[in-house]
């Protein structure tokens, strides 16, 4: 699962960048086509400010990421204890106000722009439809991978039973052998997913946390890839300046909801490098990206609208999913908030205040 999740988010990556090659070629109508001038409209400034926002974003980003991988050395912000829970509510509340007032009205405003044809699309809700069914196929994917994962842990214990009633000393095997095959029976076992948590969760729980980390790492790259590109290819220093300081934040909190899922699903170091790596650099990566293209990329070509619109509502359905079914639903439906009523209420605010504090930030980004 881990492997596919990265091959998925490379594969995205590489989809986004052909294109957007593609959307060179195709020209909008003319009413489209002209360009910002005045005092918003300079190159060697919005050049400078790019260049800021790369390492600026991407220290913001690693910061958000890593604080909670780091705080299992805070006895407080333990995740058994009530505090992380408030803090895991307010990054769940950070994590759906970014799919209902950042991506899904981006994707409504690319898919509705007045140089798209008449039909389809400004005869049907394509937004909306795409979102659909991006939350319909997150939860496939939700419920396949824990059936792959149950089916495989299942398959590894029985082959670990059988070795052991099997392939005992007394059976006339010496020790050495019993030993090598109980661990090889044993090792099938917990290639799937280790037994239990650090802190005692149990085996489907630990699998449960991993999918939710990795299906969200996965929402929340495409929809930093596509930000990062417009920002990228913009000239309007009045609009990156802003830009730059929103997305700072935005990176942060949203780091921070994902570093939260990281740090339940008890990656070993490898694979929360791998995870930290692809979140921290995606959004630097498409302004990068953008910077290259800003010659020949044009924000308002039918191509780039479609593609980038089409994104965004795909990463809204997955982030919406997964911020109500897999962060909230499941945390407040669950063993510790039902039986803490001042708890639950105390989340309630912390999920508040996260989706309130995003939300104004879409104003600016």
């Amino acid at each position: 699962m881990a492997s596919t999740t990265s091959t998925l988010t490379i594969s995205l990556l590489i989809i986004i960048i052909s294109t957007t090659l593609t959307s060179v070629s195709a020209q909008p109508p003319s009413e489209c086509q002209t360009e910002i001038s005045g005092e918003c409209y300079n190159k060697a400034e919005s050049l400078k400010l790019k260049l800021i926002a790369i390492p600026t974003i991407l220290i913001a980003s690693m910061i958000g990421v890593c604080l909670p991988l780091f705080t299992r050395s805070v006895p407080a912000l333990h995740p058994d204890r009530a505090l992380f829970a408030i803090v895991k509510a307010f990054s769940s509340g950070v994590i759906l106000a970014t799919g209902y007032m950042h991506v899904l009205p981006d994707s409504f405003d690319n898919l509705s722009s007045p140089c798209l044809a008449e039909k389809p699309w400004h005869t049907f809700p394509f937004t909306g439809f795409v979102a659909m069914l991006s939350a319909v196929a997150t939860l496939m994917v939700d419920s396949l991978a824990m059936s792959f994962y149950r089916r495989v842990s299942g398959t590894g214990r029985a082959v670990a039973e059988v070795v052991d009633h099997e392939m005992t000393p007394a059976h006339g095997v010496d020790e050495h052998r019993h030993e090598h095959a109980h661990a090889h029976g044993h090792g099938l076992a917990m290639s799937a997913v280790e037994e239990a948590g650090k802190d005692g969760v149990d085996a489907d729980t630990l699998r449960r946390y991993r999918v939710i980390a990795q299906v969200l790492e996965l929402g929340i790259v495409v929809h930093s890839v596509v930000i990062g590109l417009s920002m990228g290819a913009s000239m309007n220093p009045c609009t990156i300046r802003p830009l730059v300081a929103a997305l700072c934040f935005h990176q942060l909190f949203e780091g921070m909801g994902l570093g939260g899922c990281i740090l339940q699903a008890e990656y070993r170091t490898k694979m929360k490098a791998i995870l930290v790596f692809f979140f921290s650099t995606t959004t630097p990566f498409g302004i990068a990206l953008g910077l290259g293209l800003s010659k020949v990329y044009s924000d308002n070509s039918p191509t780039a609208l479609i593609v980038v619109g089409l994104l965004n509502a795909s990463s809204a359905g997955l982030l919406n999913y997964m911020a109500l079914v897999d962060l909230l639903a499941a945390d407040f439906m669950g063993p510790k908030l039902q039986s803490n009523v001042k708890l639950q209420l105390w989340a309630y605010v912390a999920v508040l205040l996260g989706a309130g504090g995003m939300s104004l930030m879409a104003k600016w980004a």
